[in-house]
């Protein structure tokens, strides 16, 4: 980051490939949710077969199966990033206008 970007930041921690029936999966959400708090995304993508099937048929999952657990998860995440973009835009208008 220092060399390549100094100003680059991470905007937010993405869990996938979760599956809840695993204790360590439970486990490492957990503690990144501890250690990482806000920056943690709500939306977790979860261990689906459509996800898994959708680039061998050389589709996005939206396209191969849009009611999956896979994409409705992914849309969940898109709703997730605009509400965040959208709070970082009003916040910072508002610093602007108080400075």
């Amino acid at each position: 980051q220092s060399v390549l970007n100094p100003n680059l930041e991470i905007d937010g921690l993405l869990r996938t490939m979760y599956d809840p029936r695993i204790a360590l999966a439970n486990q490492v959400s957990s503690q990144l949710t501890e250690h990482f708090g806000d920056k943690v995304y709500r939306t977790i993508i979860p261990r689906n077969v459509r996800l898994a099937e959708a680039p061998s048929h050389g589709l996005p999952v939206l396209e191969y199966d849009r009611r999956s657990r896979g994409a409705v998860s992914y849309l969940a995440l898109a709703g997730e990033l605009i509400r965040r973009a959208e709070q970082k835009i009003s916040t910072a208008g508002a610093e602007t206008v108080t400075a």
